[in-house]
């Protein structure tokens, strides 16, 4: 499994293209009032720096932790769908199966042929 792992692109599926954060996506200066030239760039060294550093310190202390939990949550979602849901399924699809066979039978035996009479009756009408 780890060799399938892409270190380069770690978002393939285009999951979370929502969050885009980088110093353009958030801070911008219209036409006409800009500071000074220092100030811009300080300002994006700052941001890049520190949401570079916080967002390592948060994933250090509970990347895992959290990962570890996500795991245990689709780890029991999968359970419940192989063992519990998927039978109970096939189980009513089972028994709705013989349902239907019975209430077929009770349709051709019960109403078919008061509806086959009627057809007669008014087969015998023509223009």
């Amino acid at each position: 499994m780890a060799d399938a792992l892409d270190l380069i692109n770690r978002d393939p599926n285009n999951i979370n293209n929502h969050l885009q954060c980088q110093f353009e996506d958030v801070f911008a200066e219209p036409e006409g009032t800009h500071s000074i030239d220092c100030v811009w760039k300080l300002s994006y060294t700052c941001f890049t720096c520190w949401k570079g550093l916080c967002y390592k310190i948060y994933t250090i202390l509970c990347g895992m932790c959290i990962a570890a939990g996500w795991g245990c949550q689709f780890a029991e979602l999968s359970f419940y769908h192989i063992w519990f849901f998927t039978p109970c399924l096939k189980m009513c699809d089972i028994n709705c199966g013989f349902l239907k066979l019975c209430y077929t039978k009770c349709i051709d035996c019960c109403i078919e042929p008061c509806c086959v009479a009627c057809g007669m009756l008014f087969h015998q009408f023509k223009k």
